[in-house]
Order: structure tokens, then sequence, then C-alpha cells
């Protein structure tokens, strides 16, 4: 059983981007976005001005101080690989959101990064929720920044993952 790691996020935080879980790159190196093919990190960079070559404290930290949590819909669940596909639908865990958003109010948009995050998140999550808190956030559809989903060019996946620095303020 493949667990995901914890939060990242700073008070003030107003866009919580949500991946579906970690990737085998990410999990070995317990750190979001890790395998060198995944745009997230490059997309950050355009967006953000962050630089990749920083190290993973600084990165995170600083995409935390421009106002973006980041995070995963699955707390736990057995896949063989890296693919979102592989996902064995019995054994998922889904995180607490629910609880992230109380802890941090200011968050008003969840940016879904790939569809299978955003059906886990449908499945599992938001049908719990009471409607305070569904009216509470705006919910984004973005595309996967994995390399899995090649129908979509890097720039106009950073084209479209740009409605998140309009969100987060920056």
């Amino acid at each position: 059983m493949a667990e995901s790691f914890p939060p990242i996020a700073a008070r003030g935080a107003r866009v919580l981007v949500l991946g579906s879980m970690p990737g085998e790159a990410s999990l070995r190196a317990q750190e979001y976005y890790a395998y060198k093919h995944n745009a997230f990190w490059g997309i950050v960079e355009a967006l953000f001005d962050i630089r990749r070559e920083l190290t993973y404290a600084e990165r995170t930290a600083q995409l935390a101080g421009v106002g973006v949590a980041l995070w995963d819909v699955l707390a736990a669940c057995r896949r063989e690989g890296s693919l979102d596909a592989d996902i064995e639908a019995d054994s998922v865990v889904p995180n607490d959101i629910g609880g992230f958003l109380e802890e941090f109010p200011t968050v008003r948009a969840l940016c879904f990064n790939g569809r299978e995050s955003r059906k886990v998140f449908d499945r599992h999550v938001v049908s719990a929720w009471p409607e305070e808190l569904r009216a509470r956030v705006t919910l984004h559809d973005l595309p996967s920044t994995s390399p899995a989903y090649a129908a979509m060019s890097k720039e106009a996946k950073r084209e479209r993952w740009s409605i998140v620095r309009e969100l987060a303020g920056a």
C-alpha cells in the first residue's frame, strides 16, 4: 500500500492543487512531482518564477509563499507503477480535504492535476461535505502534468495552468 505525503501549505493559502497519488519517483524521493519528465515544476517556474534548480524545500516554500498549497486526493492506495489507471479501486483511502479546508479557511479554489484526481475526489470526498463547504470553494479541472498525458503540449498545459496564478492572486 503506497501512502501520500502531508500537504504543503502556509497560512493564507488561496489555492490547493490536488494530484491523485504520488508516482514511484516521487515516493522514492519523498517529493511532490519528482519525476524529471513531469511538467509541474516547469509550469510553476513559468507562472511564479520559482526556479527548478532550487532545492525542493526552497521550491515548496516559495510556492506556499505565493498562496499555493499542494496535496493529493488519496492518502493511500495500491497501484503497480505510477499510472493513475492502475490504482486498485477497492484500496482507495482519501485524504481529509474537508479538514484541510477547515484548517486553511482562506483556500477558495481546488485545482485538480488531471482527470483521475477529480474523479477520485468526486467519488470519495465531496459527497461527504456540508453544503457550506461546497459553496465556499470553486473546482478547476486542469490537464495532467504527467508525461503520460501527451495529448496536449507542455505549452498548452502551461496556458491552462495559468489560472492557478490568477486564483492565487500572484
